[in-house]
């Protein structure tokens, strides 16, 4: 029929979630060549472990606390839009810190890159649940997981070599030149993302009903426990290999983007075999909660061990760890959309990334200060890191209700 009006075709979701993976697979790169290349940095600069945390922790303040105005932006203007625009930010931020001179200027653009990345979970998470079908959600997940976690094996690898070959700033303008390329295919997707907010005053859903959901605080606390000690192992175990345990750059490289490379394929396995389980009939609750408490049993294991263990022990542990953390990824993001649905996923993850990132401000700030204070040592930092789990077994299990849809106009 000539005049029946067309739709406008939206983009695979396949493609719309490799295209997402590849963004998170290039934030995770751009934020953690400042873990790489430490030793330099603060030798170039002569920071200590304590100005070393606070220009770690300028990324995570920035990023924690813009988590609530990304997923509000998210909602107004569809994930297409602010994703583009925080890709533009932080691989601009990331060219530019190449180029810097003074301490004060790495804090700014840190800051810059922490404001452009918080966008990425809000507006995946938005996308995933409006455009993905809830039988592919764990493997889209997956493959977001796998994105976000290779980041940093490839980011540590591929960073290392260059930086013991060219140097730190050689490598943040070439990675900050290649991340701006991802924002042409980007351009070109199509996507039914619906921002209602564009033709009413208020969201749909009140946010005070948002922050009213138990299941909103029992994910921010587990999130909150598992990023302390991801952000932990991402900021200081380059730094700890080569200073405290005489490994090269290069052997540092090897050793943690192995690790991190376990941790991504767990990942795009654990996404695989959750949609499998589910759509057989088991228990979301039981497949999501399971791995997320393993993984937090495995951290305490592996973080207490760290400093008192044998090289090659503390690595094969470091390996068990990474494999348990990544199985448990998909998870985070599994559970706000599943429960909040299309309607409010943005600003729930908003909200639970905002706590589930304090511990980049709070954690790698005071990792620095204790690493100080006990003359170098990351003793007392481990041991920290390792006892944090115990809350995330409280939030993911104590406190998170059933893992199922919320139905918002009964609440």
């Amino acid at each position: 029929m000539p005049n029946e009006p067309r739709l406008p075709r939206t983009t695979a979701p396949l493609i719309l979630v490799g295209l997402m993976a590849a963004s998170l697979f290039i934030n995770y790169v751009d934020r953690g060549n400042l873990a790489t290349g430490a030793a330099q940095i603060r030798a170039d600069l002569h920071l200590s472990a304590t100005a070393y945390g606070a220009l770690a922790a300028g990324f995570y303040f920035a990023y924690a606390f813009c988590q609530l105005p990304a997923g509000a932006l998210s909602d107004r203007y569809g994930g297409k839009l602010v994703l583009g625009m925080g890709a533009l930010l932080w691989s601009v931020s990331t060219l530019l810190t190449g180029l810097i001179d003074s301490f004060a200027g790495l804090v700014v653009l840190r800051m810059m890159l922490g404001i452009g990345e918080s966008v990425a979970f809000t507006t995946t998470s938005k996308i995933i649940a409006s455009s993905v079908p809830r039988a592919q959600m764990g493997l889209a997940n997956g493959v977001i997981g796998f994105g976000y976690l290779v980041g940093p094996a490839a980011g540590t690898l591929i960073g290392g070599l260059m930086m013991a070959r060219w140097g730190w700033r050689a490598t943040f303008v070439l990675f900050g030149a290649v991340s701006l390329l991802w924002l042409v295919p980007w351009s070109r997707v199509r996507i039914n993302d619906p921002a209602p907010a564009r033709h009413q005053p208020d969201p749909a859903i009140p946010l005070r009903r948002i922050l009213g959901r138990r299941g909103l605080w029992g994910a921010s606390l587990g999130h909150f426990a598992g990023n302390w000690n991801w952000y932990f192992i991402l900021g200081y175990l380059p730094m700890y290999l080569e200073m405290q345990r005489g490994y090269s750059m290069a052997q540092m490289a090897s050793v943690v983007s192995g690790a991190y490379l376990v941790n991504a394929l767990a990942a795009l396995l654990a996404g695989w075999a959750f949609d499998r389980v589910i759509g057989r009939g088991w228990s979301p609750s039981l497949t999501l909660k399971l791995p997320l408490a393993a993984a937090h049993v495995a951290g305490l294991v592996c973080m207490l061990a760290m400093p008192v263990m044998p090289i090659r022990a503390c690595i094969a542990l470091l390996f068990v760890y990474e494999l348990f953390l990544g199985f448990s990824s998909p998870a985070y993001f599994m559970i706000p959309q599943i429960m909040a649905g299309p309607a409010a996923a943005a600003r729930w993850v908003g909200i639970q990334n905002m706590m589930g990132n304090l511990p980049g401000i709070i954690g790698v700030l005071f990792a620095g200060v204790l690493i100080d204070a006990s003359s170098g040592s990351y003793g007392t930092a481990f041991v920290l890191a390792g006892l944090v789990n115990a809350l995330g077994l409280i939030g993911w299990i104590g406190v998170l209700p059933k893992v199922e849809p919320i139905d918002w106009q009964a609440a």
